[in-house]
């Protein structure tokens, strides 16, 4: 009989048989839906081995009452001992078949506080990671919802002003990472075109804003931020979560928890991690996929950078190519950055005096730019001197620029010598046509991915006579407006890549543009 295996769903009940004859009293029975069986063991250990063995591998075809009846049974076991790999994926189970359970609180809760106070490499026990985690999502499902976690969370820090167990922000982080890393790839494996997994897309979002509320709750502890900031620096996330609005926007509460803490080795911890790696300060600059605020937060960190005890000049030398995204935080009133604004101007960490003028420019476009300014110069005789030169020639609008911005920035000083503008990946419209035909010396346009419509391209094309390179790549300009481009006799180069150029008006214009040597009509019905 035994040559055919018998599955463990078939396996109703399995216990010693305490009283048999003696020849075969180390026995246990197993119940069938058939009959029973009888194992005989040669003494009372592997007796018990095997009757351990059975009861674990069948914990999936037991009832709810019998898990936690073991489970019970079990809890006296682990008062000063931690929970072995097996028992940990016995536990995992049920907090995730009966989260609500009462066990859950009152047993599984002094154990996952054992395990976070004391362990110290999850690496080695990773099924007890993954039962600290499960335990979390089961705190997650009760009534209140997060505030369960965050009171745990908590009650592990206790009421003093320092957390008395040192291993319990280390272990809370890893559990965090290894949540996030396990919902990105369930993610990731159900966008798979022939996966035939379906992600609940609100449950997905509840247990990722989980952690990252954990990761909030501890970024709200003075003693905490600094090891936090520390295993944060290096940004140990999967490229699919930086890459996520999603993840990049909840995780802004915790690093402005860092950002804005006052000690200098906390908060500078949003750098890279070494010189020439790219830290969290980097990753949300103005115009970036994780900067969904205008530079909000970009402007908080900057701020506390701008007035922390690090070498300033060093530090101002690695602003020089975030150039753009500071002068449109200028533009719209942030004081931290006219501050780095008139730093690099005091210590001459810029070396293009065009670009120098487009942030003397961008200070006196407000008035309490135009205040600090005037005290630089008090100090700066050389700063006078250049601006009287007059004003730049080249000019370059960082992305996500408005038509208000281009306007403030137009405004606030003398372009009457501007040659060349970019104003690609902005946000500007056919609205700042009115304000770009007032330069007169401009020779160069670069409107790619921009709003720049049909109504702005017919004003520029009268007045900017003087244009000799056009951008429209990716715009919405069409024949209508087009067909005006035959006005500018200086045009040289033109880009109607993408665009709804067709190809009857691009031999119009093939022969009324006698200067014209290059035109990108690919993408388009004349490509």
């Amino acid at each position: 009989m035994m040559e055919t295996g018998i599955p463990y769903s078939s396996i109703e009940d399995v216990h010693i048989i305490s009283r048999w004859d003696a020849g075969q009293k180390f026995c246990i029975r197993i119940t069938i839906q058939d009959g029973s069986l009888l194992l005989q063991a040669h003494n009372s250990h592997l007796r018990d081995q095997w009757l351990h063995s059975i009861s674990w591998k069948n914990a999936d075809f037991i009832t709810r009452v019998a898990h936690e009846n073991i489970i019970v049974a079990l809890s006296p076991l682990l008062e000063n001992n931690y929970p072995t790999q097996e028992i940990c994926g016995f536990f995992s189970k049920h907090c995730k078949n009966s989260p609500r359970s009462s066990i859950v609180i009152e047993l599984f809760t002094p154990v996952v506080m054992r395990i976070m106070k004391h362990n110290t490499d999850f690496g080695k026990y990773p099924r007890m990671r993954g039962f600290v985690q499960e335990y979390i999502q089961a705190l997650n499902c009760q009534n209140d919802g997060f505030n369960v976690v965050q009171n745990f969370v908590r009650s592990m820090h206790s009421p003093s002003s320092a957390c008395p167990h040192p291993r319990v922000l280390p272990n809370m982080v890893a559990v965090c990472l290894a949540a996030v890393y396990t919902c990105y790839e369930d993610r990731k494996n159900a966008m798979q075109s022939n996966s035939s997994i379906v992600l609940d897309k609100q449950e997905w979002e509840i247990k990722l804003l989980c952690h990252i509320g954990i990761m909030e709750t501890l970024s709200s502890y003075s003693d905490w931020r600094l090891v936090l900031g520390s295993l944060l620096q290096p940004i140990p996330f999967p490229n699919d979560a930086l890459a996520h609005e999603f993840f990049t926007s909840k995780m802004k509460a915790v690093l402005r928890n860092i950002a804005s803490d006052e000690h200098c080795d906390v908060h500078q911890t949003i750098l890279g991690i070494r010189d020439g790696k790219e830290g969290w300060f980097h990753m949300y600059i103005p115009g970036t996929l994780a900067c969904d605020d205008e530079g909000e937060l970009w402007g908080i960190m900057l701020k506390t950078l701008i007035h922390c005890c690090c070498k300033r000049k060093k530090f101002l030398n690695s602003l020089n190519k975030m150039v753009g995204p500071i002068m449109l935080l200028a533009l719209r009133e942030n004081e931290a950055a006219m501050e780095v604004l008139c730093a690099m101007l005091e210590f001459d960490v810029v070396e293009s005096n065009d670009m120098k003028m487009q942030m003397v420019t961008t200070l006196q476009s407000t008035s309490m730019g135009k205040r600090m300014y005037a005290q630089l110069c008090e100090r700066q005789i050389a700063l006078r001197e250049l601006q009287q030169k007059g004003g730049p020639k080249k000019l370059t609008l960082p992305s996500k620029s408005t038509d208000a911005d281009l306007a403030k920035m137009l405004s606030s000083g003398s372009f009457g010598n501007l040659e060349c503008l970019s104003l690609a990946f902005t946000h500007v419209t056919s609205a700042c046509a009115s304000d770009l035909i007032k330069l007169p010396s401009l020779r160069y346009l670069n409107l790619w991915s921009t709003q720049f419509g049909d109504t702005g391209l017919q004003m520029i094309s009268e007045y900017l006579q003087k244009l000799q390179v056009l951008n429209l790549c990716e715009t919405p300009v069409t024949d209508k407006s087009l067909v005006c481009l035959s006005a500018l006799k200086n045009l040289r180069k033109l880009n109607l890549n993408s665009t709804s150029l067709s190809a009857l008006t691009f031999e119009g214009l093939k022969t009324k543009l006698p200067a014209l040597q290059e035109c990108d009509v690919r993408y388009t019905d004349a490509w």
